[in-house]
């Protein structure tokens, strides 16, 4: 067996190859490319040929570097850099950093606290697939709602009459509307007919009624800015609705991606076996069940417990006690991606869900707030998606809430 520690860095990462008996066979620095990559598998052949037989530990879960790690055949443990810190804190009181010492002490934790960690379970090409897009689709998400924040402050200040004509400001006729007419006195030169016809074009359901509505907007009497800087503010807003025009397209494009993942196109376009599992949960829509799924991945025994899941997800509460002080506080060392799409998840299925309603509500009287409240359904759905994620059932809420009944009853 062989222990390598790897100090991961943008261009040159720090190895160390160490053996069962603690004794360091070598340290090397490879860039981070192919070449670098094959350097380092020939320096670890030489001292293990069998790769089933080498642990390598890292600060990082994902990435070109521990995916080429896997594909070789390594077992790999991703750790967590803030532990990494207090191990690093143990050895080295004085508190010196190098990144050849770094890479040491990823390899002497494996040595002597492996136990303690568990190895990566890649997901399939699917669910990893899935993971990219909804987290891309993520990002994509608060970026629009930056700008159409930064949008709508711009439109206060130059052009309030926008705001009027268009109070759903996100709607795509809005958008293309300022892509094209960014200044209030290019706007209100429009005739009835000529904004009819956008509308049109646009395929609103409306037409004639939407522009007779935007038209009388326009020439309210409003606030005006100076002419100048109506004109120089015109690249912002029309760059903020080009932008929002693009991120929309795709999102609706990452979405139809997402959709197929989840539900499966047959042999041609294979998708998540657990897709459907995910989308049969109250409150589930595409994006959310996309989210979830790809995080918590296809592979059932990733997570042995739903305890495990819980914490992974950080809506486990952790418990910190002494003598006679015991304090329960919320869990910050977590996939926070995950948590987040789980909070949404549970506030979607109050609307839908009687029991995860009873559930919030009793949270609720008991004097926790709403986040707390949010937590702890989602840690209650957390042990449910556990469950039929290694049966591959779906869920049913009748026999979710006869579940419990008898679970209440034996209680009793």
């Amino acid at each position: 067996m062989l222990l390598v520690g790897i100090d991961w860095a943008e261009a040159e990462h720090a190895a160390c190859l160490l053996d069962v008996d603690g004794v360091v066979r070598r340290r090397l620095r490879v860039p981070h490319s192919a070449a670098g990559l094959r350097r380092l598998r020939a320096a670890v052949a030489e001292l293990e040929p069998a790769a089933g037989a080498v642990l390598v530990a890292i600060e990082r879960a994902h990435g070109l570097l521990v995916e080429a790690l896997l594909a070789a055949g390594y077992t790999v443990y991703a750790l967590n850099p803030k532990a990494v810190e207090r191990y690093r804190a143990r050895t080295r009181t004085a508190g010196p950093k190098s990144d050849p010492a770094d890479a040491e002490l990823l390899a002497r934790i494996l040595l002597t606290d492996r136990a303690r960690h568990r190895p990566l379970r890649p997901s399939s090409p699917p669910a990893a697939a899935l993971r990219a897009l909804a987290r891309d689709d993520e990002r994509a998400s608060r970026d629009e709602r930056r700008l159409l924040n930064r949008l709508r402050h711009d439109l206060l200040d130059v052009f309030p009459q926008a705001l009027e004509a268009f109070p759903r400001l996100a709607d795509g006729s809005a958008l293309a509307f300022l892509a094209r007419w960014p200044t209030a006195a290019a706007a209100q030169q429009l005739g009835l007919a000529e904004l009819e016809r956008f509308f049109r074009e646009c395929q609103h359901g409306w037409p004639a009624r939407t522009a007779a509505r935007v038209r009388a907007a326009l020439a309210a009497e409003a606030l005006a800015a100076r002419p100048e800087v109506a004109a120089a503010k015109a690249g912002a807003v029309r760059l903020a609705a080009e932008q929002l025009l693009l991120l929309r397209r795709q999102r609706a494009a990452w979405r139809k991606e997402l959709a197929a993942l989840l539900r499966g196109g047959g042999a041609a376009a294979p998708g998540v076996p657990a897709g459907p599992v995910l989308l049969s949960l109250p409150g589930m829509d595409v994006r959310l069940a996309a989210r979830v799924l790809g995080e918590v991945g296809d592979d059932p025994a990733r997570f042995a417990t739903p305890n495990a899941l819980q914490c992974y997800a950080g809506t486990a509460p952790v418990t910190k006690a002494s003598g006679r002080v015991r304090v329960v506080a919320a869990r910050f060392a977590c996939n926070r991606f995950l948590r987040q799409a789980l909070l949404m998840w549970a506030l979607c299925s109050l609307r839908v869900s009687p029991w995860a309603r009873a559930a919030y509500d009793r949270h609720r009287q008991a004097g926790k707030a709403h986040n707390a409240a949010l937590r702890a359904v989602a840690n209650r759905w957390l042990e449910v998606l556990h469950h039929l994620l290694a049966t591959g059932q779906r869920y049913d809420e009748a026999v979710h809430q006869r579940n419990r009944a008898r679970a209440t009853e034996a209680a009793a």
